[in-house]
C-alpha cells in the first residue's frame, strides 16, 4: 500500500470517528432552549401586561415562546400559534397603549424577505422569572 493510500485511509477513519461528535451536538428543542435560559430562575405570578418601553431585549424561542427582558426579570409569553415562531422571525408589534398586553397580536415577518408577512401570534399572560436573592449570612 502506498503512502497516499495510507494517508487517505487514515483521513477516512478519522472522519468516521468524528461523526458521532457532530451528531451529539443536536439542536435543542424550543422547550430545552427555554429551560436553559430560565435555569436558576423562579416563576412569579403571571401578569397581563408589561411596559414594552422598559424591555431591553426580546428573544424568540422556536415554536415555544417570546421572552422579554425587563431589568433583571425575564417575562415569558407562550402565545397562541406558538408553533409559527422561529428564531429567524422579525416581530412587528403595534401598541394601542404604553403597554404590551394579553390578547395583543404580534405579526411575524421572515428575516430573509421582511416584506413578506408570515403570520401572527396572539399574546397570553406574561410569567416573570427572577433569580432568587441570596440569603444573607447572620
Amino acid at each position: 500500500m502506498s503512502l497516499k493510500h495510507v494517508v487517505g485511509a487514515t483521513l477516512i477513519a478519522a472522519s468516521l470517528l468524528a461523526a458521532p461528535t457532530v451528531n451529539a451536538r443536536q439542536k435543542l428543542t424550543g422547550e430545552e432552549q427555554l429551560a436553559k435560559l430560565l435555569d436558576g430562575r423562579v416563576a412569579g405570578d403571571p401578569v397581563s401586561c408589561i411596559q414594552l418601553s422598559q424591555s431591553q431585549d426580546t428573544q424568540v424561542i422556536d415554536k415555544t415562546a417570546l421572552v422579554y427582558r425587563v431589568g433583571r426579570t425575564l417575562y415569558v409569553n407562550r402565545p397562541t400559534n406558538a408553533d409559527r415562531l422561529g428564531s429567524d422571525d422579525i416581530l412587528v408589534t403595534k401598541l394601542y397603549s404604553s403597554q404590551l398586553c394579553r390578547l395583543d397580536t404580534v405579526q411575524l415577518h421572515s428575516r430573509s424577505t421582511p416584506s413578506m408577512w408570515s403570520g401572527f401570534v396572539g399574546l397570553q399572560d406574561f410569567v416573570p422569572y427572577t433569580k432568587p436573592k441570596a440569603a444573607s449570612a447572620k
